[in-house]
């Protein structure tokens, strides 16, 4: 577990790119590379992707969920926002 490194990236786009060429079947939906990390800087990522042409995608997760109290209290301003 560890924060975005632009390695990875590479890394993944070379995984997705011999899938498409060499294992995908007629009639197949593109493949998509998703990169969990820790941490990532936004503008890294976004220097880091410049230019590629697959789906790829770099998200951060959480290793550990907050308490039950801060859910509680994200849950109600979202349904707020969504109120008419």
């Amino acid at each position: 577990m560890t924060s975005f490194k632009h390695s990875d990236l590479s890394q993944l786009n070379a995984y997705v790119s011999y899938f498409r060429d060499n294992e995908m079947n007629p009639g197949d939906n593109p493949p998509v590379g998703i990169l969990l990390c820790t941490r990532k800087g936004e503008k890294m990522v976004e220097y880091a992707l410049a230019g590629m042409d697959n789906n790829l995608f770099v998200s951060t997760y959480m290793l550990t969920l907050p308490d039950a109290k801060k859910l509680e209290d994200f849950i109600i301003r979202e349904l707020e926002k969504r109120k008419f």
